[in-house]
């Protein structure tokens, strides 16, 4: 078990379960995981898995029907509306697989927005989104909007999004899955950057490559977690499995 002062998101006999009209479906079933500070996870399976569920959880956009998700020690379904968004715009960054940026707004714009809506003065969240998009490559194409963009540095866009502000925490669900192989990789490489630099990162793939990369690999099959590879000498507690 890592330190608990270096934990940044625990999942505590996680079960998710939803009304699928007389029957119920189980998209996530007794799930125990701690992710310490510095640790790329990835997580892989089928199609309904429940991969997207846990991102879910962790992500305070779904709460589980039993057990406890905490990110930085807070129980995530215990905070208000407004505590979960705050935790969204400040600790955890999302890079989704469509990546949700804004068609009528640059790239500058689309990575500012979570700061300026956290209250931030455009200047200053300016100033960070070009920092930003500097750290992703991106520095001289702060002004061009999504479509004067190829795919991979739109995906960039949507990480330097996720990465402004100082998030702890980053979710990313098939964040390579539109974009060639060499893009795709250094997509990893950003995402392997930000670990080694003190943050988690929780990312959602079915390329086993990207297991090579990744500090721990979660296996899941019918919200079941089936198997957990640790790949460093830090452990995320799974009941009955060691480091």
């Amino acid at each position: 078990m890592s330190d608990e002062a270096q934990l940044l998101v625990r999942l505590d006999r996680v079960t998710r379960t939803y009304a699928d009209g007389s029957s119920t479906v189980v998209a996530l079933a007794e799930t125990t995981m701690d992710i310490p500070a510095g640790r790329l996870v990835t997580v892989m399976g089928p199609s309904g898995s429940g991969k997207s569920t846990l991102l879910s959880l962790i992500g305070g956009l779904d709460v589980p029907t039993a057990g406890r998700v905490t990110v930085l020690g807070r129980d995530v379904a215990a905070l208000s509306p407004v505590e979960q968004a705050r935790l969204r715009r400040r600790v955890v960054g999302y890079v989704f697989q469509d990546l949700n940026l804004l068609p009528g707004l640059t790239a500058e714009e689309n990575v500012a927005l979570p700061l300026e809506l956290d209250g931030a003065s455009y200047r200053s969240a300016a100033t960070a989104a070009r920092e930003a998009l500097a750290r992703v490559g991106l520095a001289g194409k702060e002004s061009r909007f999504p479509a004067q963009l190829s795919g991979g540095e739109q995906q960039r866009v949507a990480v330097a999004r996720a990465l402004v502000g100082g998030r702890r925490v980053i979710l990313a669900d098939e964040p390579t899955g539109a974009l060639d192989s060499a893009t795709g990789r250094a997509v990893i490489e950003l995402l392997r950057r930000f670990c080694d630099t003190g943050g988690s990162c929780v990312m959602v793939t079915h390329n086993p490559a990207h297991a090579e990369v990744a500090d721990i690999v979660v296996r899941l099959r019918d919200g079941v977690v089936t198997e957990v590879e640790h790949r460093t000498n830090q452990r995320v507690g799974v009941p009955g499995r060691t480091a």
